[in-house]
C-alpha cells in the first residue's frame, strides 16, 4: 500500500514504448514564421527574437524563424532581415528561413540565413489563392532558390499544401502528392515537409499518401509532416507517420498559427501536445516540456489571448 501523501506530483508523461517507433525524433518548430505570419497585430522584432532564444532554451533544436517574402503580402515577417541581425543562436540549431522566389533568396542570403524553404501547393486552386500562381508556377518559382541555394552550400526543405485536402477541390490524390514531390526530389530539395493545410487528414490517408511515396523510392528520413487539428485528428496522424518511420514533425508552441487563405484551418499542432505523446511512447524530443509550456504561455501574455494546447492548460492548472 502506497504511504499516504498531501503533495501533488508534477504531472508528466509516463513512457511506454512500443516497438518498432523510432528511439527519437526532431521536432521542427515553425512557430516564429507559420505561427506569427496570420496575426492582426505586429509583433514586435525584439519579442519574435525572444520567442526564439526560449524555444531553443526549452531544447527546441529546429526553428523556423521568419519568411523573406514581399512585405506587402505578409506585413507580419517584414522585419525578416532584422530578426535574423538580432538573433544569435548557437551554431548547431537549425535556422531555416522561407524563400518564396529568386528575389526572397537573395535578401535570405544577405541576411545570412543558413537553410532555406520554398513552398508548392498540391492543387492549382490554392497555387492561385496562396500563391498568386500555378502548381507549375509554384515550382519554376522554387526552382532558383533550390539552385541558389545548393551554390551556397545550403540545404532547402520543401513544404507541399494541400496535401490530403482542399477547400475548394475536395480530395486530393495520393499520385497528384507523389508526382509533385517526385518533381522536387529532381529539383534537388533536401526534405519535403507534407502539409495537411486544412487538418482533414486521418490516419488511413497518411498511411496511404506515404506509402505512395514510398513506392517512387522518395525515403522516409528525406520527409516530415505537418498537421493542423481542425477535427483533433493531428496526434493521431502523427501516430501514424511514427508507424510508418517518419522521423520529423512540423508544430508550433502554443498550436499558434492558421492558414489565411483557406476558410476553416485552425491552428497548427500544439508542440507542447506533440512532445507529450512523444514522451509518453518513450522516444526523446531533447525538449524540456515544462520550459516549453512556460515560452508557450508567456507568447499568449504578447498576444492577449490563451493558445489552444491542452498540455499548456492542463500543466498551469496543476501548479496554479
Amino acid at each position: 500500500m502506497s504511504p499516504h501523501t498531501d503533495t501533488v506530483r508534477r504531472p508528466a508523461p509516463y513512457a511506454h514504448p512500443r516497438p518498432g517507433l523510432p528511439a527519437a525524433v526532431q521536432v521542427y518548430e515553425v512557430g516564429p514564421r507559420d505561427g506569427l505570419q496570420a496575426e492582426a497585430a505586429v509583433v514586435p522584432t525584439a519579442v519574435k527574437a525572444d520567442f526564439c532564444r526560449r524555444l531553443v532554451a526549452a531544447g527546441v533544436t529546429a526553428v523556423e524563424l521568419t519568411s523573406f517574402v514581399s512585405p506587402k503580402w505578409v506585413p507580419q515577417l517584414a522585419d525578416a532581415g532584422e530578426l535574423l541581425a538580432e538573433l544569435d543562436l548557437p551554431g548547431d540549431i537549425r535556422r531555416v528561413v522561407l524563400a518564396p522566389n529568386r528575389r526572397g533568396l537573395d535578401r535570405a542570403l544577405a541576411a545570412g540565413a543558413t537553410e532555406l524553404a520554398v513552398f508548392v501547393s498540391a492543387t492549382e486552386t490554392f497555387a492561385g489563392k496562396n500563391l498568386g500562381t500555378t502548381v507549375d508556377g509554384a515550382l519554376e518559382s522554387a526552382r532558383p532558390v533550390v539552385d541558389g541555394a545548393a551554390a551556397h552550400g545550403l540545404a532547402t526543405r520543401a513544404y507541399i499544401s494541400m496535401c490530403f485536402g482542399d477547400p475548394w477541390e475536395g480530395a486530393v490524390g495520393t499520385a497528384t502528392v507523389a508526382d509533385l514531390a517526385e518533381r522536387l526530389i529532381e529539383m534537388g530539395v533536401n526534405s519535403i515537409s507534407l502539409g495537411d493545410t486544412i487538418g482533414v487528414a486521418t490516419p488511413g490517408h497518411v498511411h496511404d499518401l506515404l506509402d505512395a511515396l514510398f513506392a517512387r523510392g522518395i525515403r522516409p528520413e528525406t520527409l516530415a509532416v505537418h498537421f493542423h487539428d481542425t477535427y483533433g485528428q493531428a496526434l493521431a496522424n502523427v501516430y501514424a507517420a511514427l508507424t510508418a518511420g517518419i522521423t520529423e514533425f512540423d508544430s508550433a508552441a502554443g498550436g499558434l498559427g492558421r492558414c489565411p487563405y483557406a476558410a476553416g484551418a485552425t491552428g497548427n499542432l500544439a508542440t507542447e501536445d506533440l512532445v507529450w505523446m512523444l514522451h509518453g511512447l518513450g522516444i526523446a524530443t531533447g525538449i524540456d516540456l515544462d520550459a516549453l509550456a512556460a515560452t508557450s504561455r508567456w507568447m499568449s501574455t504578447v498576444l492577449g489571448r490563451p493558445g489552444p494546447s491542452r498540455v499548456v492548460r492542463a500543466l498551469a492548472a496543476s501548479t496554479s
